[in-house]
C-alpha cells in the first residue's frame, strides 16, 4: 500500500493534466450511472483520484463523499470541486480498508479504476455490498489484464517493486463478475469499451 501510495502522490499533477484516453466512453459511462443516482442520495466513491467523476456527478446527488489514498491526489481533486463551485462533496484520504462506514449506509458506491489495484479485491466487494442499503447500486470500472495481457503478470511485479507501477492484479472479466455475485451483487450492466477495461454496474437485493 505504501508504495502505490508514494506512486500517486509522485504521478498526481500529471495524471491530472492527462487527456481522456476516450472521451465518448467516459461520456457514456456518467450518462449510464446518472441514469440511476437521485438527488436523495448519499455516494461513496473509493479512489476518487483527481475528482473529476465526483464533481461531474456531484448535482445529481444529495451528497458524494470520495476517498483516496494519495493526498496529492485529494489536494487537486478539493481545488477542483472549489473550480466548479460544487459544495456537496467531501473528500478524504483513507484507504479502502481503513474507510469508516455504517452498514446499510451509502446509495451508491463508485470504483472507478480500482478493483485491479487492491490486495483483497474479494474483501472490499464484500465491504461495498455491507456499506449499500437494500436496492443500492455499485458501479465499477476495472482493468482486466488476464484476458489479453498475460505477459504483464511477470513484469508487473518488477515495476511495482522498482515504483514504476502501482501495485496492479492480473484478473478476467469472469473473475471480476464471479467476485461480484459471489458477493450477492446482481449485474445490471456490464459494458467493455475495449479489450481491457469493463464497466459494470451492479445492485443490492432489496
Amino acid at each position: 500500500m505504501a508504495r502505490s501510495k508514494k506512486f500517486w502522490d509522485r504521478i498526481a499533477k500529471r495524471y491530472a493534466k492527462k487527456p481522456l484516453g476516450d472521451e465518448a466512453a467516459y461520456q457514456r459511462k456518467l450518462a449510464k450511472t446518472r441514469g440511476y443516482l437521485r438527488p436523495d442520495m448519499e455516494v461513496l466513491e473509493i479512489g476518487c483520484g483527481t475528482g473529476l467523476t465526483a464533481v461531474a456527478h456531484a448535482p445529481h446527488v444529495k451528497h458524494i463523499r470520495a476517498t483516496d489514498i494519495s493526498e496529492k491526489m485529494i489536494e487537486i481533486a478539493k481545488g477542483r470541486a472549489a473550480a466548479a463551485n460544487v459544495e456537496n462533496l467531501t473528500f478524504e484520504v483513507v484507504a479502502v480498508e481503513d474507510l469508516d462506514v455504517a452498514g446499510e449506509s451509502v446509495d451508491v458506491v463508485l470504483a472507478l479504476s480500482l478493483l485491479h489495484l487492491l490486495e483483497d479485491r474479494e474483501a472490499a466487494i464484500a465491504r461495498i455490498y455491507d456499506m449499500l442499503r437494500p436496492g443500492g447500486i455499485f458501479v465499477s470500472n476495472t482493468v482486466c489484464l488476464g484476458d489479453n495481457t498475460q505477459w504483464f503478470r511477470f513484469i508487473g511485479p518488477i515495476g511495482h517493486w522498482l515504483g514504476l507501477f502501482p501495485l496492479i492484479r492480473i484478473i478476467t472479466r469472469n473473475e471480476l463478475e464471479e467476485s461480484l455475485t459471489a458477493a450477492g451483487f446482481e449485474i445490471e450492466h456490464a459494458w467493455q469499451p475495449d479489450k481491457r477495461v469493463v464497466f459494470i454496474i451492479a445492485s443490492k437485493a432489496r
